[in-house]
């Protein structure tokens, strides 16, 4: 291991007898001992020095000093001599955890520390003799360097104020940084009678009333309440005449003026239409396929198109794109009218602001996602998902379900005869509502409204061409069709169905309901027509998230890209997501907002509880993953929790607080009262100096939510106050304008389970 000084600090010393400007230097020295997959410590053993000192024991093993763990693979011990010390000798040791007697000295001469200088024949590495087991060897590392006693002061200072670089304080990793975990690596944390045993039952409380029963009520009662219909579900309505009254309705639709104003869909300052002639259907060579199936076929030169597979780990990855392929509806007329609302997103959506501003707009500013497929295909439950995700980056959108109109207009106890297309007053009365319920989303559009998803199966052609022909000139229309083969996903939507349908709530024989249903779906698959007109994505077997294929028809712009790419990620599987604050930090005990601190006492003893709980909770899930912050509090936070991959995220850290970090916020209301003023009246937008926003914030995190739509194993994520509330936002589908206010306490645990019901929560108090 040889001098451990630099040539600089060695002629240093021998020109001033190791003084500073008249100041006597001290040695810090710092011992550290490693392991690997190769050579794993046993869980029941922990690192040692023992030496000629007696700060380390004269060689008492009893009296050994224990190495603190720095990382989760190297412990480190650091003390501080006067120059002109006596020589040091010393050596590593292991000792048992349970039984302080027993204890295993390293091998090997002893190593000496002679003047600053690392001398001896010692090897740098420690090999120790375990019973029944080969011999254990593990790297180690002396270093020795010489210091200032006003640096070791300040140095002290700062570590009583908790400000000190600790643990696995991380500076300049990627922003997503992947730890690997050996299935043999031993938890750190006390075992035996000291480990906190938590019984889940017993930390469990209740979630607040707004979520707690969001994922047990049907998915289509949550989509939007007809604005027209007066009429109570429980009494009939004629349709003799619905026919007549729908194509007067349409046909005064026709006439009217489409020269609307109205809000930009990505963009702020909007303009309104000339009226667009209804696109033609496209012929299949116009198509693009996304294949997400392994055995999908690569496409020729002439192929406009583009493939995605799922790539390693089923990350989306596009193969080849050829932008031949475009919606033909960019050089139309435009009026002058502007609108002076900004759209509540940032960063990307930004962007794209300014590029449209500079360069003109391309696309209809206002977009209807018209959902197409046969019934216990998914529609719903991917029309309230996209309407969450588009919400939730900023998007003004609402979720038009025309089965609610239906059994509000009609009740709920048509059979399967209504849905018959020989049953000309059935098709009548369901074309009415698609009407009614497609004015009113072109009503609320009307009103400033960006996203519309219409929910309806849609499944004939001469019913989207009406659809087309009510939405002509007023918004741009991409069908989302969803088609799945797998018969067990099939029966598996039909029970879903039966049992929380209200169309079936008043039946009490499940095998009469079953068969009514299937008579209805038997009915619908005799006239489907898939799509080929106008711009679409289709969805084929993708609803599991193993393999399948996407396609995409003449689709541009920011937003339908966004929405294509979110699509290709999501599944039904089910999973748990847990999401919880870091332990208490030194900062949360003094009220000083970011920073980098490490954990208090209470933080600590949440870490070790957190550990036990996710051992406890996640003990048959061993395809799970850990994901924290770069910030030392998060991954302290998560040091004892073993078994599992660690993933680092930039995009987790807490929001970037500028030139206030550090501060309280009494400080900042004293120092800087206009800030702390702009700050209160509006939290969503405000954006610290040289700092970030809440709106910011949710920007980044998209590639976050994005990852954990297509994990298909748990994830625990230990972050920051402000990175959980606009994660559990997306979750709990809460408005932009909520994300500042969500209460997000420390020690506490919230689950997330996500399937095709939709999303159930739970939380666990650990700690007051």
């Amino acid at each position: 291991m040889g001098n451990a000084r630099s040539k600089e600090e060695q002629m240093l010393a021998d020109s001033n007898g190791d003084k500073e400007s008249g100041v006597d230097r001290q040695l810090l020295l710092s011992l550290k001992v490693h392991q690997n997959v190769d050579n794993v410590i046993p869980a029941d053993f922990s690192p040692y020095v023992t030496g000629s000192l007696a700060c380390l024991g004269n060689w008492n093993p009893a009296k050994a000093v224990a190495l603190e763990l720095e990382t989760t693979s190297t412990w480190e011990l650091s003390l501080v001599l006067p120059t002109n010390h006596d020589t040091l000798q010393f050596k590593y040791l292991l000792k048992a955890k349970d039984d302080k007697d027993t204890y295993f000295l390293e091998e090997g001469p002893k190593r000496l520390v002679i003047n600053g200088l690392v001398e001896g024949d010692a090897a740098p590495v420690a090999s120790f003799v375990l019973p029944v087991r080969d011999p254990l060897v593990l790297p180690v590392t002396v270093k020795a360097d010489p210091v200032s006693p006003f640096t070791l002061a300040a140095s002290y200072k700062s570590h009583m104020e908790n400000l000190q670089s600790h643990g696995s304080m991380v500076r300049g990793i990627p922003d997503v940084s992947i730890t690997g975990v050996s299935p043999t690596l031993p938890p750190q944390k006390p075992s035996g009678s000291q480990t906190l045993e938590l019984d889940l039952e017993h930390y469990e409380i209740p979630p607040p009333a707004s979520t707690r029963d969001s994922g047990s009520q049907y998915v289509a009662n949550a989509a939007e309440d007809p604005r027209g219909l007066q009429r109570s579900a429980s009494v009939p309505v004629p349709v003799a005449d619905s026919r007549n009254r729908m194509l007067k309705r349409l046909e005064r639709n026709s006439s009217r003026d489409r020269c609307v104003s109205i809000k930009d869909l990505v963009v702020l300052g909007g303009q309104a239409e000339s009226p667009l002639m209804t696109t033609e259907p496209t012929t299949p060579t116009e198509s693009k396929t996304v294949g997400t199936d392994p055995y999908s076929p690569r496409f020729t030169e002439d192929h406009q198109g583009i493939y995605v597979d799922k790539g390693v780990g089923g990350s989306p990855r596009i193969r080849r794109v050829n932008t031949d392929v475009s919606l033909q509806d960019g050089d139309m007329d435009m009026d002058g009218d502007e609108t002076e609302d900004m759209p509540e997103a940032a960063g990307a959506v930004a962007a794209a602001a300014v590029a449209d501003r500079l360069l003109g707009p391309k696309e209809r500013r206002q977009l209807a996602i018209v959902l197409v497929g046969l019934p216990a295909r998914g529609k719903t439950f991917t029309a309230a998902k996209l309407t969450r995700y588009l919400r939730w980056l900023g998007h003004d959108t609402k979720h038009f379900n025309v089965g609610k109109y239906r059994r509000l207009k009609h009740g709920c106890s048509q059979s399967a005869d209504f849905f018959r297309a020989d049953n000309q007053e059935g098709v009548d009365a369901r074309n009415e509502v698609a009407v009614l319920a497609m004015e009113d989303m072109l009503s609320w559009m009307a009103d400033g409204g960006q996203v519309g998803v219409f929910d309806a199966t849609n499944s004939t052609n001469e019913r989207r061409k009406l659809l087309l022909k009510l939405a002509e000139g007023k918004c741009k229309v991409i069908f989302l069709e969803t088609i799945c083969n797998d018969r067990s996903v099939i029966d598996h939507n039909i029970r879903l169905k039966i049992q929380q349908s209200p169309d079936y709530a008043d039946v009490p024989d499940y095998e009469e309901a079953l068969e009514d249903f299937k008579t209805r779906l038997a009915n619908y698959e005799r006239v489907y027509e898939t799509v080929t007109e106008g711009s679409y994505i289709k969805m084929i077997d993708m609803v599991t998230g193993q393999g399948g294929q996407m396609e995409v028809s003449h689709i541009s712009g920011y937003l339908p890209g966004r929405i294509v790419f979110f699509l290709v990620n999501t599944h039904i599987t089910p999973r748990p997501i847990l999401l919880t604050r870091h332990g208490e930090s030194a900062d949360n005990v003094r009220g000083r907002i970011g920073g980098d601190p490490v954990l208090s006492d209470r933080g600590d003893k949440y870490a070790l509880k957190l550990s036990d709980f996710v051992e406890k909770r996640l003990k048959n899930e061993r395809t799970a993953s850990i994901w924290t912050s770069t910030l030392q509090r998060t991954i302290l936070t998560g040091r004892h929790i073993v078994g599992f991959p660690k993933v680092q995220w930039r995009a987790l850290d807490e929001i970037n607080a500028g030139v206030c970090d550090g501060m309280t916020y009494e400080e900042i209301k004293v120092e800087m009262p206009e800030e702390y003023a702009a700050r209160k009246l509006d939290k969503l937008r405000y954006r610290y100096p040289r700092g970030e926003s809440y709106l910011d914030v949710i920007q980044r995190l998209e590639p976050v939510i994005i990852e954990l739509e297509r994990q298909r194993s748990p994830v625990v994520v230990i972050a920051h106050q402000a990175v959980l509330r606009a994660l559990y936002a997306y979750f709990a589908d809460k408005p932009l304008k909520e994300v500042p206010h969500i209460e997000m306490p420390l020690h506490t645990i919230i689950e997330i389970q996500m399937g095709v019901t939709g999303v159930q929560e739970k939380r666990y108090k650990l700690m007051e």
